[in-house]
């Protein structure tokens, strides 16, 4: 199923962007939708125009490889009876790390040859939320909720071979109630050696580490916090330096009061932007590629959103629910939702 959606009102947009920024007149933008037997896919990994992967929550790994025509998929079990949730899925060289919520936890190591089971953690409180590697390939960090008074981190610094939790007397402390949100594998952000993971729930706050994870900062942010389905769903930095959150309240969802926010001192402080304004809630928020940092899309199941002043001002552009979107380039992105996949191209 294809829809085009026409955003000439885009155009308002203009008067505000930044200078060094060509801003782009779309005549329309276009999503193709392939269904998808499973149930809630919150994460992919985008590779090409024709290639995307994901992982699913009946223990399904899959992809394209023909630009939907066509779609290959895999099913892993746990010891016979246990079937992985799947909501992170990261790519490092030519292996797939897939990474289940809820306990125990399990992270498997899916490539070409065979599926191995790396990283297993058996707690009540176990719930793993999402996973990245950094740039060097080496690196790689998940993160889930507390099960003692700090978020639950693991790393690996061989390629994903071995994994280790971090131990809370080298975290910071979280507040009872604080944790993170399992909706589209993008609370954490990684640039170079820096990673970025944002909190919900009790507080809505930055972790931060310069140094692939070993040392740990905190900060405050403005948005919407104290109870549990309110916080940061998704972050995103088109450098090290400007960033942007976005969230709200998950059990209100129209609601658009201190949902999103922007920095421009690599996530120290924050400032709310388009507060009381559209867009509300959303699980996902990504900056167009090779656009400056000014271009941004944000989806949720309250529709996709689009920015080109760096996410001071938004428009709708479709209503469709998506749980995440990532770009393969400055036209084109992949988007997952419940029982499907989406190509979006803008033209």
């Amino acid at each position: 199923m294809k829809k085009v959606i026409y955003i000439v009102s885009l155009v308002i947009l203009c008067f505000s962007c930044n200078q060094k920024h060509s801003v782009r007149k779309f005549k329309n933008i276009t999503i193709q939708e392939f269904k998808i037997d499973s149930t809630s896919i919150r994460t992919i990994v985008a590779i090409d125009e024709n290639t995307v992967y994901y992982a699913g929550s009946l223990g399904d790994f899959g992809f394209t490889k023909d630009g939907g025509k066509t779609w290959s998929t895999e099913y892993i079990t746990h010891q016979d009876s246990i079937i992985p949730h799947f909501r992170s899925l990261a790519k490092n060289g030519d292996a797939f790390f897939a990474l289940s919520i809820a306990n125990p936890a399990l992270l498997y190591k899916i490539s070409k040859d065979k599926t191995e089971l790396v990283y297993t953690e058996n707690h009540d409180k176990v719930f793993y939320d999402a996973l990245q590697f950094f740039d060097d390939g080496k690196h790689g960090i998940a993160v889930g909720d507390p099960t003692e008074n700090c978020a639950s981190i693991i790393l690996t610094a061989d390629g994903g071979k071995t994994w280790s939790k971090i131990s809370c007397d080298n975290l910071p402390e979280f507040a009872d109630g604080e944790a993170f949100f399992a909706a589209s594998n993008t609370n954490i952000k990684t640039i170079g050696s820096t990673v970025w993971i944002a909190s919900g729930g009790k507080k809505a706050r930055i972790l931060k580490s310069d140094d692939f994870g070993k040392t740990w900062q905190i900060f405050e942010t403005p948005i919407i916090q104290g109870d549990g389905p309110q916080g940061i769903y998704s972050i995103d930095f088109a450098d090290k330096n400007n960033g942007i959150i976005i969230g709200g309240d998950y059990s209100k969802p129209e609601e658009n009061n201190a949902t999103k926010a922007i920095t421009k001192d690599g996530g120290k402080t924050w400032t709310l932007v388009a507060d009381h304004q559209n867009p509300n809630y959303k699980s996902c928020v990504q900056y167009v590629p090779n656009t400056n940092g000014q271009e941004v899309f944000a989806v949720g199941k309250t529709g996709i959103s689009f920015s080109n002043d760096a996410g001071n001002t938004w428009v709708e552009v479709s209503k469709d629910d998506y749980y995440a979107i990532q770009f393969v380039n400055k036209n084109t992105a992949w988007l997952s939702g419940h029982q499907k996949i989406g190509k979006l191209i803008l033209e």
